[in-house]
């Protein structure tokens, strides 16, 4: 009789159709940089080109604008991106090394809150305590344990900041060009561009709402809105501006 007739590991309810789920990251991954960036550089230069539009800049100057921004921003979202990856993981790094030697210096001490962790998930105190001792003789395991409890990361598995400066790079320039197309394709007015980016708005939204399982209507509609509000806004400014200009 194999394992799989008697109920052991290969019994048939783990190859039933459905069992096996690739879940997405919750963490977030690269998708909330990618993301942001992207979204973040339609919204910007949109607003930049609808803004100096709205002042009566010609065509060129909105051009040269619109270059100056996309530049601008992708190099900003690029550093910034980078020293916040960086300087999370310097931080998460520091609490691993003080972790670790607290492993070294109070090993009983740090069992006995391994035990209090695991009685925490439901084990009884018996099991937790073997759980625990098992996995003290363990450093690496126990301060894996240990700092996912405490701070909710591991520190084996961070983020890159380059890969992370690199997509945001990419990612805004990529959104903020959106709206300069037009003008590049010989476009005069701001019809164009603000259709144009309208429908990368909503389909941005949409997309984010199909990552995330959430409505997409909703999310395309919702994207819409902050970046209307958002070049209505500057649109203001410059047709102020202009009215006040001799």
């Amino acid at each position: 009789m194999t394992s799989s007739d008697n109920g052991g590991p290969g019994n048939s309810a783990r190859s039933a159709p459905g069992w096996r789920h690739r879940h997405s990251d919750v963490s977030g991954g690269w998708l909330r940089p990618t993301v942001f960036g992207a979204m973040d550089g339609l919204v910007t230069n949109a607003s930049l080109i609808v803004g100096v539009g709205g002042g009566g800049l010609s065509p060129h100057a909105i051009v040269l604008t619109g270059l100056a921004g996309l530049a601008a921003g992708s190099f900003s979202m690029a550093a910034g991106e980078y020293i916040s990856v960086t300087s999370q993981n310097q931080l998460i790094q520091a609490e691993a090394t003080v972790e670790r030697g607290k492993l070294e210096r109070f090993p009983d001490a740090e069992e006995e809150e391994l035990t209090e962790m695991l009685t925490g998930y439901g084990l009884d105190l018996d099991l937790a305590s073997q759980v625990a001792a098992e996995m003290s003789t363990r450093p690496e395991a126990a301060l894996r344990m240990h700092t996912l409890e405490e701070f909710g990361v591991n520190p084996e598995e961070l983020p890159s900041p380059w890969v992370a400066a690199a997509l945001s790079m990419v990612s805004f320039a990529l959104g903020a060009i959106i709206p300069l197309l037009p003008y590049l394709a010989g476009a005069t007015s701001l019809v164009a561009s603000v259709v144009l980016t309208a429908i990368a708005l909503f389909a941005g939204g949409a997309v984010v709402g199909r990552l995330t399982s959430r409505p997409l209507l909703r999310c395309g509609f919702r994207q819409l809105a902050l970046g209307t509000l958002a070049a209505a806004v500057t649109y203001g400014i410059g047709q102020a501006i202009s009215a006040l200009s001799p």
